[in-house]
């Protein structure tokens, strides 16, 4: 069961732009807030967007798909509908650790257990957020999840032997994202075979 949504949760950067209720986006959060915490400090909280004029304010300041060339991202009518900004109170600790990587993923995972697709974002313009959005200083933005109802596919496949991990798409639109196999990822030191 965990299995298969692990292997359905996918980068998505197209969607239909449904709108997100408020109570979906703090289910989500409260999901984060289970998290393991590197001294169990909890130093993480959460901007929502769902709204429109606050989405406009994030959007222009996230960069999308680098290996796509060309593509700035995903044009009106594929934008995402809902955003939560993750970010580290620095009045608690001003080392995060994994804490944002672990309730990030339990974020994405209740996301698309929900049938929303998402795309974890840090590549942004964290300045320019800060100021659209008043965010005071005390918190240090650590990365973005774009959120909505999928409008693409994605597909995921073996890397070939020395290939590239350049995720690209193809001539009908789909995502295709290449994986290393697990025999390229397994370190087993004393020669055994995988």
């Amino acid at each position: 069961m965990i299995n298969d949504l692990v292997k359905k949760t996918r980068s998505i950067r197209r969607f239909t732009e449904e709108p997100i209720s408020r109570e979906t986006l703090i289910e989500l959060i409260d999901m984060a807030r289970y998290s393991a915490s590197a001294a169990n400090l909890q130093p993480l909280k959460y901007i929502i967007s769902n709204e429109e004029d606050r989405n406009n304010k994030i959007f222009p300041n996230l960069m999308w798909a680098g290996y796509l060339k060309g593509w700035k991202g995903p044009g009106p009518g594929e934008r995402p509908s809902a955003y939560i900004i993750v970010m580290g109170d620095l009045s608690i600790t001003n080392f995060f650790g994994c804490d944002h990587g672990i309730a990030t993923q339990n974020i994405v995972l209740g996301a698309s257990e929900k049938g929303l697709g998402s795309c974890i974002i840090g590549a942004l313009n964290k300045k320019e957020i800060v100021n659209a959005l008043n965010i005071p200083d005390r918190y240090e933005i650590l990365h973005i999840i774009a959120l909505g109802k999928t409008g693409e596919k994605v597909v995921v496949e073996e890397m070939e032997n020395n290939g590239s991990v350049k995720y690209w798409r193809d001539d009908n639109g789909i995502h295709h994202v290449p994986k290393r196999k697990i025999c390229d990822i397994l370190l087993d030191l004393d020669d055994q075979p995988v």
